[in-house]
């Protein structure tokens, strides 16, 4: 009889420390999955940069192929007015290089005749910037030259 009740009781002891086990577990692997799940939310001045980005892929291969350069993109206009991810870096600097950027652009509409130059000034103007601002895509930009 008393081995019966010690058994009993041992195995009490075994299964409830097992679920204390399990929920310990559960909760690690419940804290990870919500830490996994934040999303990331560009500022609107990086989803446009993304935009001008792939329209600058694209362009390339246009000019590349010599096919029709087409019309200048509007939305490109909006780097004067987007939202920052950092607001204070909506600086003289960032202003005067996407001034410097945007007249580049326009001029690849403007004159196709040189386009590929132009192409490359507009990708000089990226760099200069990013290498002052925010050095992370400098060497995605510069897969945009036209050799």
């Amino acid at each position: 009889m008393k081995r019966l009740v010690l058994v009993f009781i041992a195995s009490l002891f075994i299964f409830s420390c097992n679920k204390k086990e399990e929920v310990k577990i559960e909760e690690k692997t419940t804290a990870k999955k919500e830490k996994q799940f934040e999303m990331y939310e560009m500022s609107e001045m990086a989803a446009l940069m993304e935009q001008m980005y792939v329209d600058n892929q694209r362009l390339k291969e246009r000019i590349k192929k010599g096919d029709t350069i087409g019309k200048f993109p509007s939305h490109f206009m909006k780097i004067h007015s987007a939202v920052m991810t950092d607001k204070q870096e909506n600086d003289a600097f960032f202003k005067e290089q996407a001034a410097n950027f945007i007249k580049a652009q326009e001029l690849i509409y403007k004159d196709p005749a040189n386009a590929k130059e132009h192409y490359n000034n507009g990708v000089d103007a990226c760099l200069k910037c990013h290498e002052v601002k925010c050095g992370g895509p400098i060497p995605r930009i510069k897969k945009l030259y036209i050799e």
